[in-house]
């Protein structure tokens, strides 16, 4: 729930929020009444600030007599503070060469978007996959074979057929496979396979107990599907940018991010998440809903192919990011990820 702030308040903890994303240190009234320019008292700022520690906009860390921000803060900074900066000339130039340099493979241009993203905000650039984005999914068939395997035959698109081997917990029988696959294509045929696995996932705790058990073990085979033969749901660049960070140089929690980054899947949902959205979308701290970002901000913006959004690319980092900066970096980036993907020049 977002609470106002009145002007004096709001320029006040903009001021401290831009302090402390430059710095890094907590920011004491002192220092804000030589930054204000607002004619204001030391005291007068003592008293606003103790106000917006009330309210949970900023913090107290251990014994500090200065202030940081809280992830409500940084919230409130972004939604309703924030004036974002224009690219640099050089900025603008350096994702152009990476991204629209003629004929380039789609793994290519993936990896090329993260490695920029990477290098431009010296944090870690991350960007979906767009094969699965795309596939919509026409039909579905299961084929038991020898011990716990299952032959899944999709056919998604038009006319394009994919075939995988899925291991699963138990035997099926052929009738068993055949009415998982006609519940599937009578109720998911024409969806794409990311908001198949999401609706999935979601019909499965909202039909009735008579229906669960059939969806849940359908959902479940086709959750292995959807994981088995990707080489990669995203790309990541510039993960050891994130040991340079003091508010993460805590051994055991970058030990934590880098072991989700790695595994991928972990982090996917995220991602999942931003391909429905027109714009940037921002993820603050505890927002993500995973521990390990707990210190962490996401700022992710989605990519076109054809007219219709095919992934979503961002910068993982610390809360104390530059979001003004970030956030223009990652909008262009995404821009020009599209123009590359369509073939412009």
């Amino acid at each position: 729930m977002s609470q106002s702030l009145d002007r004096r308040a709001a320029e006040l903890l903009k001021l401290l929020v831009e302090r402390y994303i430059e710095d890094g240190e907590p920011v004491g009234s002192r220092t804000l009444s030589r930054m204000a320019g607002l004619g204001l008292s030391a005291a007068t700022i003592r008293n606003v600030m103790a106000d917006l520690d009330e309210m949970g906009f900023v913090a107290s860390p251990h014994t500090s007599a200065g202030r940081v921000p809280t992830t409500r803060g940084y919230r409130y900074f972004v939604d309703s503070l924030l004036a974002p900066e224009a690219l640099t000339a050089e900025e603008h130039q350096q994702i152009v060469e990476e991204l629209l340099p003629g004929d380039r493979s789609v793994p290519d241009l993936v990896q090329a978007a993260s490695n920029v993203l990477s290098r431009l905000t010296r944090m870690a650039g991350v960007v979906t996959v767009p094969r699965r984005n795309l596939a919509i999914l026409r039909r579905i068939e299961f084929l038991p074979l020898s011990g716990n395997r299952v032959l899944a035959i999709l056919v998604v698109n038009q006319q394009e057929v994919q075939n995988r081997v899925i291991h699963t917990e138990r035997p099926y029988g052929a009738d068993e496979l055949v009415r998982y696959a006609n519940l599937l294509n009578e109720h998911f045929a024409g969806r794409d396979l990311v908001s198949l696995r999401n609706a999935l996932a979601q019909d499965a705790g909202e039909t009735q107990a008579r229906i669960n058990l059939m969806l849940r073990d359908a959902a479940a085979m086709v959750e292995r599907v959807l994981s088995g033969g990707d080489e990669a749901d995203y790309v990541v660049a510039g993960s050891p940018n994130l040991m340079g960070f003091q508010e993460l140089a805590d051994v055991k929690r970058l030990r934590g991010l880098f072991d989700a980054l790695d595994r991928k899947r972990d982090l996917l949902s995220l991602f999942d998440q931003c391909l429905q959205a027109d714009g940037v979308q921002i993820f603050i701290g505890d927002e993500s809903g995973y521990r390990v970002l707990d210190e962490c901000s996401v700022v992710t913006a989605p990519y076109r192919i054809d007219g219709q959004v095919a992934g979503v690319l961002g910068v993982i980092g610390p809360t104390r990011m530059s979001y003004s900066r970030i956030i223009p970096l990652v909008q262009e980036t995404a821009r020009m990820l599209s123009a590359g993907l369509n073939g412009e020049v």
